[in-house]
């Protein structure tokens, strides 16, 4: 039985929800849908999301009794922590003031028409992402939800997850820098959603080949205090078993702390392969 998942506020600025129990998803893993920019359809055509068979994540039972993966790996970058992700075999660096979550623990935005409050709803998610790392968890508080709970909003987020039939890495890192900006900062509208039609060959420090995209927004809906423009970056390419996969980076635009795209591109930077992935 899925665990009872924790409000994030209501309005089109979520705090992206860890999930800690059997779920499923909306948006299946892979990004071979239709792109997020273009005319007609629902919202969750819009945003890449499958109405056919679900996909399932699963997560520890509690974050805060496993230890951290990568807590004993040297980083490329003195000073920053680590970030792996077992299931995809790939890691990342972040500064040290970014937190690192549970490497098995999915995070994700909700839609935003869904009711969470309704068991029924519990795990539907329209992105998820595991090896997963925020800054600023309680950025901007409170944004109180329709029964009075407080929730915090984070600055940014970063994570991998699967691509599982895509293409080829130019789409894996055009849709969802566009997804992530829709399910985090701008859903339901996808009209203030700026992004790159076509994505740029990247290879990382470590020689790791794929394809970047950025999607921002402007003027995106406001329906509370944390309520922001978001951007995203994507980053897809291939592990070591062949499989797609997807490294986001997300986080508010348009404020006084937002993450400089210099320091963004310093992260991405750090992307490797890492270990045997559980995941092609």
């Amino acid at each position: 039985m899925p665990l009872r998942e924790p409000s994030t506020g209501t309005g089109r600025r979520a705090k992206a929800v860890a999930v800690a129990a059997v779920v499923t998803v909306l948006a299946a893993v892979g990004v071979a849908g239709a792109p997020l920019l273009g005319g007609g359809g629902t919202a969750e055509e819009a945003a890449g999301v499958s109405p056919g068979p679900r996909a399932s994540a699963s997560a520890s039972a509690s974050p805060s009794t496993t230890p951290r993966a990568g807590a004993a790996e040297r980083p490329t970058v003195p000073g920053w922590k680590v970030v792996v992700n077992p299931e995809f075999g790939t890691a990342f660096d972040v500064p040290p003031e970014w937190d690192v979550k549970d490497p098995a623990a999915h995070y994700g935005f909700r839609d935003s028409a869904i009711d969470p409050d309704v068991p029924a709803n519990w795990g539907k998610f329209i992105v998820l992402a595991s090896g997963f790392a925020s800054l600023r968890d309680e950025w901007c508080v409170p944004d109180i939800d329709t029964n009075g709970r407080v929730v915090g909003t984070e600055l940014a987020g970063a994570g991998t997850k699967g691509a599982e039939g895509a293409p080829d890495t130019d789409r894996v890192a055009v849709n969802e820098a566009a997804v992530w900006v829709y399910g985090g900062y701008t859903q339901p509208d996808k009209k203030s959603i700026i992004s790159d039609r076509t994505a740029r060959p990247y290879t990382t420090k470590s020689g790791v080949k794929g394809s970047i995209a950025w999607a921002r927004s402007r003027n995106a809906p406001r329906k509370n205090r944390c309520s922001t423009d978001g951007k995203a970056v994507a980053f897809g390419f291939r592990n070591s078993a062949g499989g797609y996969v997807a490294w986001v980076l997300y986080g508010a635009a348009g404020v006084r702390d937002e993450l400089p795209d210099s320091t963004v591109m310093r992260i991405l930077g750090t992307v490797r392969l890492h270990g045997t992935p559980k995941k092609g």
